[in-house]
């Protein structure tokens, strides 16, 4: 559901990462590695935000360079910092989200909310929000729809213990049909999701 090729990314003089490459189905897959190494770069490569210098992205078996809308129609990208519009309120995105996904808001959704405790704060505007708290809004969208890949940067980033054996949970779930590809320093919370770990080395990276 998730594959990528020949990757490669420069920031002016300093080469980041060159000839990646990776395909995986279904499950969870975590990458570990050094602060800097690039893992938010090829994140939002893999989501669709960041330009490559070479290489090609799938997501669920559609080009992100050739058939854009398609691979993020199958996509569920939760950044470090998750901020959308500042005045949008987190019930707001989320019935974006389902819009976009030809689906609505519905129970199962609204459960996972409640489950992260965002009831309180599904009407407040993503500028009130706690880092932790826009984190779980852009999370429980991940259930929203169809989708085949789920990308998330350090998505236990803010997020209090209750919270964390959501994810757990969340992912595993997910996991069972579609990919599920995070970074993560955290190697309990690695574990407890039953994830494969990854690092750039075995990735190609030169």
């Amino acid at each position: 559901m998730l594959r990528f090729e020949n990757l490669s990314k420069r920031y002016s003089e300093r080469l980041l990462f060159q000839h990646l490459h990776y395909d995986t189905a279904s499950g969870c897959v975590a990458l570990n590695d050094e602060s800097g190494s690039g893992k938010s770069t090829l994140l939002g490569m893999l989501a669709g935000t960041i330009e490559p210098d070479t290489g090609e992205v799938w997501l669920g078996g559609h080009s992100l360079r050739s058939a854009p809308h398609r691979a993020k129609s199958v996509l569920t990208y939760v950044p470090e910092d998750c901020m959308t519009y500042p005045d949008q309120t987190g019930r707001a995105y989320l019935n974006r989200v389902a819009s976009e996904r030809n689906t609505v808001l519905d129970a199962h959704t609204l459960d996972l909310a409640h489950r992260f405790g965002l009831e309180p704060h599904l009407d407040k505007r993503f500028e009130q929000m706690s880092f932790g708290t826009r984190k779980k809004i852009f999370l429980t969208g991940a259930v929203l729809g169809d989708t085949k890949v789920v990308i998330a940067d350090e998505p236990v980033g803010g997020l209090d213990a209750s919270a964390r054996a959501v994810l757990v949970d969340l992912f595993k779930t997910l996991a069972e049909t579609r990919t599920v590809f995070f970074s993560s320093y955290d190697l309990a919370f690695t574990q407890a999701c039953e994830a494969r770990t990854l690092c750039f080395a075995e990735l190609g990276k030169n």
